[in-house]
């Protein structure tokens, strides 16, 4: 079992105090464990901006979130779409237009086993253009004002990234052979994973500590990740699964990552969500972290070819 600094019972959310004068963005937050994150963080008095793709889900979500907290909840929405750079770059500046700090970006928003492989609009494989350039590209035009705010970048990973290939594939990283909706989704979240870490070296190199860059994952939540965008076969075993101790509510699932975005003294090069049972459930803490998630070699090369994939120059 993976270690936790937080006694048995891993990180809880009593361990936060007031969060008022806080904002936090959250990518992906009208349901699952961006919208449990959204609820943890409202509860402490703080401010949370959405960014999603459904302006119909987002009301709604923000409807149930001003029934339980009152009208007055600081939470609105800004519409993004990830598989869309541009979608993403018209985000961004309204973001920044509306939010004069950002105490965390949070990178919750996935989609996941796509069962046949489909291009972004910009011409990307959608679990690598969604889940990583959307996200590179966003976390790019939004680090000034993070940085303005002493504030934490924090990616939520999965432990899909030990899975598939365990590097990415340069030659074809848009799957045009040899597509599986597995192996794809794997290089995705493993490339998001070598963001988090290649930026935690370069912030480093530049000499910067106005930013912190964590990784968190959720383990395996009862979310709508998998019934949104898996194949029969992936939604029926996790309907199963979800029926064993081997899943964990939404709730305990956005534990990680509302964990990275305040507590103090967190490691950096780390990896963190559940520490029982295969690292899926259980108390969160420190959990493992497999060398191939911070190759530098990969890294470097994945971070040059994101940069002219998403025509964005970090100004680092």
């Amino acid at each position: 079992m993976a270690e936790t600094p937080f006694g048995p019972q891993g990180w809880p959310p009593e361990r936060l105090g007031t969060l008022a004068g806080k904002t936090y963005v959250i990518t992906g937050a009208n349901a699952g464990t961006g919208f449990q994150a959204t609820r943890i963080f409202l509860s402490k008095g703080a401010r949370v901006v959405m960014l999603n793709r459904s302006a119909e889900k987002s009301t709604a979500a923000i409807a149930e979130l001003k029934r339980e907290f009152g009208a007055t909840a600081a939470v609105d929405f800004i519409r993004m779409d990830l598989s869309d750079l541009a979608s993403v770059r018209r985000a961004a500046e309204d973001l920044l237009e509306v939010a004069p700090q950002i105490d965390a970006l949070i990178n919750n928003a996935a989609i996941a086993q796509v069962p046949t492989r489909k291009m972004t609009v910009d011409g990307f494989e959608s679990q690598l253009g969604t889940n990583h350039y959307g996200h590179f590209l966003l976390n790019g035009l939004l680090l000034g004002r993070i940085a303005r705010s002493k504030g934490r970048i924090v990616v939520v990973a999965s432990l899909g990234y030990n899975m598939g290939l365990k590097t990415i594939k340069f030659e074809d990283m848009n799957w045009d052979e040899g597509y599986g909706a597995n192996a794809a989704y794997s290089q995705s979240k493993l490339a998001q994973m070598m963001f988090a870490y290649e930026l935690q070296d370069r912030l480093a190199a530049a000499g910067r500590n106005d930013v912190e860059v964590y990784v968190s994952h959720p383990g395996s939540s009862a979310t709508s990740l998998i019934t949104t965008s898996g194949n029969w076969l992936m939604r029926a075993m996790f309907h199963i699964m979800t029926k064993t101790p081997l899943v964990q509510t939404a709730e305990k699932g956005s534990y990680p990552e509302v964990m990275c975005a305040t507590e103090d003294g967190l490691a950096q090069r780390a990896l963190y969500g559940p520490t029982g049972r295969l690292e899926v459930v259980g108390p969160v803490g420190q959990g493992t972290l497999n060398a191939h998630a911070y190759d530098k070699a990969v890294m470097v090369k994945l971070w040059e070819r994101s940069e002219r994939d998403t025509k964005l120059k970090w100004a680092l």
